[in-house]
């Protein structure tokens, strides 16, 4: 899979990326990715992005491409975060990067602790773990999200969510293939969403 992904839109359309090969590395496909920032459209440029289970970073360097301000990028395995690392820097963007190599749920401890806030949290949790809803509670809980601000899971088309979780409602859930992509926003103190 080495080298076969690559930014799908903004700045660096077209520019590949660096893939490290190995059994658990399942980077977001072009086409995913593609469907993804077709959805948020509007809601990257300018943002403050968290990327959770960065892998390789397409996931934030695509929102860099697409007009976000920074992103922070959460790798646990070297190799993945090496490739994240030097993918930033051929597309000269690694001033704009922060990266922590860490797991997704300590690293929202942590950031939750420093007062860090993000108008974006994109989430690519491994399939066939308890991941994804175990980030979804620690986000819930540490409130990173800025008020209107967005968390997008990337899950498999089988796992189940819950659709609420104080302060985050899931306000869309969008299934591409094996994959879904679960939308969530804060809740309104009157319970709407913002």
């Amino acid at each position: 899979m080495r080298g076969r992904l690559r930014i799908v839109g903004g700045a660096w359309r077209g520019r590949r990326l660096r893939v490290p090969s190995g059994p658990d590395i399942r980077p977001t496909s072009d086409f995913l990715r593609e469907a993804l920032f077709d959805i948020l459209a509007d809601r990257v440029e300018g943002a403050d992005v968290l990327d959770l289970y960065a892998g390789t970073g397409a996931l934030a360097l695509e929102a860099l491409s697409r007009g976000a301000v920074t992103a922070t990028l959460v790798e646990v395995n070297p190799a993945c975060l090496r490739a994240a690392r030097e993918n930033a820097a051929a597309l000269g963007c690694e001033t704009r990067c922060r990266f922590l190599r860490m797991g997704g749920r300590a690293a929202v401890v942590r950031l939750g602790r420093q007062g860090r806030r993000f108008h974006l949290i994109l989430a690519d949790p491994p399939y066939g773990t308890d991941l994804a809803e175990a980030t979804l509670r620690v986000v819930a809980r540490h409130g990173l999200l800025l008020p209107g601000g967005l968390l997008v899971l990337e899950v498999s088309s089988r796992a189940a969510l819950p659709e609420r979780l104080s302060p985050l409602v899931q306000t869309a859930r969008r299934r591409h293939g094996g994959s879904a992509l679960c939308f969530y926003t804060t809740e309104a103190p009157t319970g709407r969403t913002a």
